[in-house]
């Protein structure tokens, strides 16, 4: 049984979308579907750029405050890495549907907690940016996210990889960072309680886990079953479609 704290993706199996993505890490699903550019209201209308409308949709109910905090994070984000200067008066349109969270999952729920926000967070910034790769909208990076988590040990501090939605609760404090393919720090959202050395060491971890730099090959040689980046499987997602769609040469 595949390890659900693996990442795993699917590009462009929605038909009447212009791309299209499935997204699923630590126990979270999330479908992507991206249109544009295409036209906008005049009332939402941008002279010399594009507009970006972020629409998350919950597993049960309709959206509320949880869903409109994460959609202004996704569209502050994504404004900072689509080429939107290219599409002047157009709008590109971006939709999240979540399909499964983990059973005991209070951040799927409507209980709305500032810190429930950041468990599915990664997972919404990475089915967006596969969906934006599936659908060829130019950009000006790439983009991977993790989440960790900080828990206390008596005098020890240990920083928790991917943690499970029973140590997220657990813990001290968690953290969502993301990275660009260059290594620059795009994302950095943390609750709980930690001190400034902390910080710098989730930072560091969470950089190798993205980017797969030498600052952290210790780190990631401490995990037994290490498969490469986060920038790595991106990459190699998008390899296997690329060969998948030229196959008919063959």
């Amino acid at each position: 049984m595949a390890n659900s704290a693996e990442p795993t993706a699917l590009l462009s199996h929605l038909h009447r979308t212009d791309g299209s993505a499935t997204f699923s890490q630590n126990g979270y699903t999330v479908i992507g579907a991206v249109n544009g550019p295409i036209e906008v209201q005049r009332r939402d209308e941008l002279p010399e750029e594009a507009a970006i409308d972020v629409n998350i949709r919950p597993a049960a109910g309709v959206g509320g405050t949880r869903e409109r905090h994460l959609e202004s994070i996704l569209q502050s984000t994504l404004r900072q890495i689509i080429l939107i200067t290219n599409f002047p008066r157009t709008l590109i349109q971006v939709t999240l549907q979540i399909t499964s969270t983990p059973e005991n999952d209070t951040a799927g729920s409507k209980l709305v907690q500032a810190s429930s926000n950041l468990a599915i967070l990664p997972a919404l910034l990475q089915t967006a940016i596969l969906t934006l790769l599936s659908a060829s909208i130019p950009l000006a990076v790439t983009m991977t996210s993790v989440l960790l988590a900080l828990n206390s040990n008596g005098k020890s501090r240990t920083t928790l990889k991917a943690p499970t939605i029973v140590q997220f609760q657990a813990a001290d404090s968690v953290h969502v960072l993301a990275f660009t393919s260059q290594g620059e720090l795009l994302v950095a959202e943390s609750e709980g309680i930690f001190t400034l050395e902390d910080w710098d060491e989730v930072y560091e971890t969470a950089k190798a886990l993205c980017c797969d730099e030498s600052a952290g090959e210790a780190i990631m040689q401490d995990e037994e079953e290490n498969k490469g980046s986060l920038m790595g499987f991106v990459k190699s997602t998008l390899e296997e479609k690329v060969a998948k769609d030229l196959h008919w040469k063959d």
